[in-house]
Formats: structure tokens, sequence, C-alpha cells
């Protein structure tokens, strides 16, 4: 459970790095997001969750 906790403060973290970073970038971002169709996003979310379990099993084993 640590762990998992440890990965979602992480990635917050990251995210909110982002925005500091780059807030219009990330603006842009977020429009061109707005305009995607949902098959292409989940797409994309799932492609996002198969590469980071992935990562976790390689850092893991």
């Amino acid at each position: 459970m640590t762990d998992l906790l440890t990965a979602i403060a992480l990635a917050i973290a990251l995210e909110g790095a982002l925005y500091a970073l780059f807030p219009e970038a990330m603006k842009k971002f977020m429009l061109q997001i707005l305009d995607q169709p949902d098959t292409a996003l989940r797409r994309a979310g799932l492609t996002a969750v198969i590469a980071g379990v992935a990562l976790v099993w390689l850092v893991r084993s």
C-alpha cells in the first residue's frame, strides 16, 4: 500500500511540475485533449496503463 501511495504522490508531483514550468503549453494541451474523440482517449489511456505496469514490472524484477 505504501508503494501505491508513493507512486500516486510522485505522479501528482510530476504533473504539478509540468503545470508550474509550462502553464501555456499545458493549456494548449488540454484544449487539444478536449477535441479528441473518446476512443482515442481510451486507447491512449490503455497504452499508458500497459506501459506503466510493464515499467513497474521491469523495475521490480
